[in-house]
């Protein structure tokens, strides 16, 4: 089956309201370009360094402007309508970095909630630490739509393969990454990491991207991009900006690539042993 997909890049700022806007008028210039799979970028209702102010505006995901945004452009464009995530206030009063997709009648399909938290030290003195305000996801899903089944993750979840061959094992044909990859890390990896997740699964990857300067100071890397099993880039974004990328992309792309090299089928447990352990842990892919 043949669709056409499409990665909204973004800038976002500290104004959930504005940034519901810029979303909405972008989604839009994606569904005017026949795209009936759209996705935005991880962080689409604020990129926010002020923990004070972030939690201010949280609301719950009922009456967050972002998610009553998405379900009424979904059911309005007709499209499946992935936004990449945006900040949940819980009921806990913890926070929820979630990701959302609606259905074409603008119903709700599934929310996931990012794995891995971003707790780094890089160069130049940039630190982050996602866990001080986030509570980490602990359930991957596969959702299967009628154009295909969808995998999901967020951002620094594309360093962990394990989440992305787990979710390619039990079928998944097309993977998100929705992402707010920093400047530093972004030149360095960005690009090999998600031709590398696309190659070793043999599926499409989608990728949307903040990129630019932000309100709170940070500064995104961009390069929004889709890619399709064999690690060929279909569609890439600019550095900085708002931008629609779309690609036309045929699932059965996704068959041919895993036969030609059926790594996932030639897949086998094995145990990793280190000098002097007489007990070698047992490694390999679960389903």
């Amino acid at each position: 089956m043949t669709l056409r997909v499409a990665a909204i890049q973004m800038c976002s700022g500290t104004a959930p309201e504005r940034n519901a806007a810029t979303m909405a008028e972008l989604v839009r210039d994606a569904a005017s370009k026949g795209a009936t799979y759209v996705q935005t970028p991880e962080m689409t209702g604020a990129l926010q360094r002020d923990r004070a102010a972030l939690r201010a505006a949280l609301r719950g995901e009922d009456d967050d402007v972002i998610v009553r945004t998405a379900r009424a452009l979904a059911a309005e464009l007709g499209i499946h309508l992935h936004i990449g995530s945006t900040a949940i206030g819980l009921a806990d009063g913890k926070i929820a970095n979630r990701g959302f997709l609606f259905g074409p009648d603008g119903a709700k399909i599934c929310h996931y909630d990012k794995i891995h938290m971003f707790d780094v030290d890089l160069d130049n003195g940039e630190s982050w630490r996602e866990s001080a305000a986030y509570t980490p996801g602990e359930t991957a899903q596969v959702v299967d739509l009628p154009f295909g089944q969808l995998g999901f993750s967020i951002c620094y979840d594309v360093r962990f393969p394990e989440l992305f061959r787990r979710q390619a094992v039990v079928g998944a044909q097309i993977m998100t990454v929705p992402a707010a990859f920093t400047r530093q890390t972004g030149e360095a990896h960005w690009e090999i990491l998600l031709r590398a997740r696309a190659i070793e699964n043999g599926f499409f990857l989608v990728a949307a991207a903040q990129g630019g300067v932000h309100e709170d100071g940070r500064e995104t890397f961009g390069h929004s991009m889709i890619v399709d099993p064999w690690g060929r880039i279909l569609a890439e974004a600019g550095p900085s900006g708002a931008a629609v990328i779309t690609a036309d992309i045929d699932i059965a792309a996704v068959a041919a690539a895993r036969g030609k090299i059926p790594n996932l089928k030639n897949a086998r447990d094995f145990s990793v042993a280190s000098a002097g352990d007489s007990a070698p842990t047992t490694g390999g892919v679960a389903a």
